[in-house]
Order: C-alpha cells, then sequence, then structure tokens
C-alpha cells in the first residue's frame, strides 16, 4: 500500500542496547509480541501504540496468579512496510522478548511508515519461531497482530501460522484497522479462531481519548521526583539514563495519557533496570556493591565505602518506595474517577490500547489470574536486598 514516511520520532537518539533482566525466581510470566502493520496508511495506528503500550502493561500492577505479581516481557515486530527486504517477507523483529520497557518505547518513537505488502502469515510464523517463549503451561504469551490488509496475503499460509502458534500456546489476536466486516471478509476473524484469540476492529487514526483527572499533576510530579532515585552505573549506566529521560519526553508529547501511563508504570514492578540503575541491581541481588570498581561508580559515589555505599542506595530505594507507593494511591483514586467518566461516554474506546487491554484480561482470567483491587494487594513486590 503506496504512502509517504510519516514524521519522525518526536525525540531521537542513538537507539540503545537492549538491557536484559532474568526472571525473578519462580515469578509468572506474561509475554506479549506485539505485531504492527507499518505500511504506508498505518501512521495513526503507530501513534495508539506509542501512546498506549504503558497503559497494557499497566494491566498487570495488580493481577495476582495464585497470590504471585507476574513479570510482563514485551516483543516489537513490524511487518509491510516496503523499505523491508522482500525475501524475508517484509518483517523485522525490532524488540525480542524483554522487560527493557525503555527499549520498546525507544523503538515504538522510531517507527516509520511506507508502502508494502503485508504478510500476516509470514510475520506471526516469524513471532512463533524466533521469540523465546518460555514453556509453562501457566503462563500467558499472546500475540496482538493488526492493519488493514486482507489476513490471506503472502506465500506464508495464515492458517497453518495460527496453528503453530496455539500448539506452542500462543494466542492470537488480530485487530483490524477499519469495518468490521472488511477484517471478517478479510480473513482476521478467522485467524483469531484458529489461535483461540479474539478478532477485534478499531479505528486506527481516532485520538486516543485522555480523560483529565485531579490526580495527573501531582501523578506528573511525583514522576519527576522518581527519576531522582535511580542511581545509573556500569559503562553504559548514563546512557541508559538519558534514555529513560527521552522517553519520558516522548511519552510527555505523544499525550497527556501517555505520560500519566508512563509515570504509573515506572512506580511498579514491571519497570526494572537492574541493568543500569544501581537500586534496582542492589535489591534484585544483581550487585555486589562493594566489588563495583569506582569508575563504574557515579562520580559522587567513588570515594564511599562499601558500607558508605550501601547505607547511600538503600536511602534511595526508600525513597523510591515512598513516591511508587504515593503514585500507586493516586492512580487508585485516578482510575475510579476515569471509570466514573467513561460510563458516561459512548464510542471512545475502538483504539489498539482498549482493544488489546480488553482481551488480554479476559485471556489471563483463564489462566487463574486475578485483578485486584489496590487496596487489597500491594502493586510492587518488594525485593529484599542483597546482603554486602
Amino acid at each position: 500500500m503506496a504512502g509517504v514516511l510519516c514524521g519522525p520520532a518526536l525525540y531521537a537518539a542513538e537507539s540503545s542496547p537492549i538491557v536484559e533482566v532474568p526472571v525473578q525466581g519462580d515469578k509468572p510470566l506474561v509475554q506479549i509480541a506485539i505485531l504492527l502493520d507499518t505500511s504506508g496508511s498505518m501512521s495513526g495506528l503507530i501513534d495508539q501504540a506509542r501512546t498506549e503500550l504503558w497503559s497494557l502493561v499497566n494491566e498487570f500492577i495488580f493481577a495476582r496468579q495464585h497470590g504471585r505479581q507476574p513479570e510482563v516481557q514485551v516483543a516489537l515486530y513490524e511487518y509491510g512496510k516496503s523499505a523491508l527486504a522482500a525475501e524475508v517477507g517484509y518483517v523485522r523483529q525490532i524488540v525480542p522478548l524483554t522487560t527493557d520497557l525503555d527499549k520498546i518505547s525507544e523503538e515504538l518513537f522510531a517507527l516509520q511508515t511506507n508502502g508494502g505488502d503485508e504478510y500476516c502469515g509470514w510475520v506471526i510464523r516469524d513471532a512463533t519461531a524466533q521469540l523465546q517463549w518460555r514453556d509453562a503451561p501457566d503462563d500467558l504469551k499472546v500475540i496482538f497482530i493488526a492493519g488493514n490488509e486482507p489476513f490471506t496475503q503472502g506465500p506464508v499460509d495464515y492458517r497453518q501460522a495460527c496453528k503453530a502458534a496455539v500448539e506452542k500456546g500462543i494466542i492470537v489476536n488480530t485487530i483490524h484497522c477499519g469495518p468490521e466486516q472488511q477484517g471478517v471478509d478479510g480473513k482476521w476473524r478467522h485467524g483469531a479462531v484458529l489461535a483461540d484469540g479474539r478478532y477485534l476492529n478499531i479505528d486506527q487514526n481516532r485520538q486516543v481519548v485522555h480523560i483529565p483527572a485531579p490526580q495527573d499533576k501531582e501523578i506528573a510530579e511525583l514522576g519527576v521526583r522518581l527519576n531522582q532515585t535511580y542511581v545509573a552505573y556500569g559503562r553504559q549506566g548514563q546512557t541508559l539514563r538519558e534514555r529513560q529521560a527521552v522517553q519520558d519526553r516522548n511519552a510527555a508529547q505523544a499525550s497527556p495519557e501517555a505520560a500519566v501511563g508512563r509515570a504509573v508504570a515506572k512506580s511498579s514492578s514491571n519497570y526494572l533496570n537492574a541493568g543500569w540503575d544501581l537500586v534496582d541491581a542492589f535489591n534484585t541481588r544483581q550487585v555486589d556493591l562493594g566489588q563495583i570498581e569506582p569508575k563504574d561508580l557515579p562520580e559522587s559515589m567513588r570515594t564511599m565505602s562499601a558500607d558508605e555505599r550501601k547505607v547511600f542506595v538503600e536511602a534511595k530505594a526508600k525513597e523510591r518506595a515512598s513516591i511508587q507507593a504515593q503514585i500507586q494511591q493516586l492512580n487508585d483514586a485516578r482510575r475510579r474517577f476515569i471509570a466514573d467518566e467513561m460510563n458516561k461516554r459512548q464510542g471512545d474506546t475502538d483504539t489498539l490500547g482498549s482493544a488489546a487491554r480488553q482481551a488480554i484480561r479476559e485471556q489471563a482470567q483463564k489462566k487463574n489470574y486475578t485483578f485486584e483491587t489496590p487496596e487489597n494487594t500491594s502493586p510492587v513486590e518488594p525485593n529484599a536486598p542483597a546482603a554486602n
């Protein structure tokens, strides 16, 4: 589908590495692969993905499976752009399954659209085969594929691709961008049926609705204070801390909803930066504070003894936990306010994020997830600090 390149990222930066953190203990795992059509007419879809990434992740802040909070991993693919190679089906894996949510955000803001051929079967096959899906029966493994051309395009049979996915325990949800019956005729619903998923249709050009809430301003202010609790360490620590700031600015420029959603996500255990933040690394036993070379620490810590480092990091951890708790308390009130407002409105929910949230919550419940009310569960499961 011919089209022009969409606008550049709001805040561009040199692409950063993915910072992997192992799954913590025996935590339940939610794995979500997002497959986006980036052909010429899909700039609105990309804008929705940029805005609503955080609200999708935030669905699991209060989710529990047998009393345990899950870890959330996200992967990102694009397909259908003529700038991609024909021999690989105009498909590109952008980010593998990862907890590095800043990397996902960075890549979403770097995406551009261009005309091309949309091979849904091919991208589903690649995501099924290439990603490191964990083989555990209680894990929730979900693909969301969004696009607007017939699901049948390309040399890879979508029926075989969907069958291969469901045989690995992966649910495939299809999101058609356009009229519902057009998606049915184009086999988008059939693809979902084959892989135990849901067929959804959205208006990819609809602006994501933001309902101003009384708590928004204070959440934003606390989000700024939260950033001051991060302590960059290691060779790429400062680079990755700057990436965090860039994605904060991108979310703020994208929409008020994205900015608040990102602040809320950063106040939960789903936002973990143990690969570059000394507080997260210490709390998850990724580092021994006494063994870190002074050159790998911020300048203010380089002359500290091991005991002084521990006191400093523990103080930052305590400050962060307090700010996170305040954000979550405000978010509880905000969620109730918005739910009341949404009940008064009609027709404002047919966007990528609202469709994905609705589907994944229903599918999580089939995997024995419950979605607790905030007053009955803690949004952040604290990690015991490592002994040094």
